[in-house]
């Protein structure tokens, strides 16, 4: 399987690479005002807007850096629904993929449901 890699903070971390549409240099984005926490704003792709959310901001309460490695990261969104819209991920360090097999992946032992992303880990 590959991933691509990017840093919240001091930590890595992998997102399946089958789940992302595409990776974007930052673009200026519309901001919302009175928008949740996290909610940089929305972005026009393809002529349809996209909600941008910085990952840093959720998880760790400060903005990602402004720097060359710091990407969009827009992936495909299921809503409870079943339906499925674009969102972007703002993400620093957002350049390398590893490979790594499914069996490489083991269960972390903590579960937290105010993060229910976060998933199996890996060396």
């Amino acid at each position: 399987m590959l991933f691509l890699v990017f840093q919240l903070g001091k930590d890595c971390y992998a997102l399946d690479t089958t789940q992302i549409v595409e990776v974007l240099p930052m673009v200026r984005c519309k901001q919302i005002p009175a928008a949740p926490a996290g909610v940089v704003g929305v972005f026009n792709y393809c002529g349809e807007p996209v909600p941008l959310i910085d990952l840093a901001t959720l998880s760790l309460g400060k903005s990602s850096r402004s720097r060359m490695s710091t990407r969009i990261i827009l992936v495909n969104y299921l809503e409870e629904s079943g339906e499925t819209h674009l969102l972007g991920l703002l993400a620093e360090q957002a350049t390398e993929t590893i490979r790594r097999a499914e069996t490489d992946f083991v269960d972390s032992g903590v579960a937290s449901d105010g993060a229910p992303y976060l998933g199996p880990v890996t060396n």
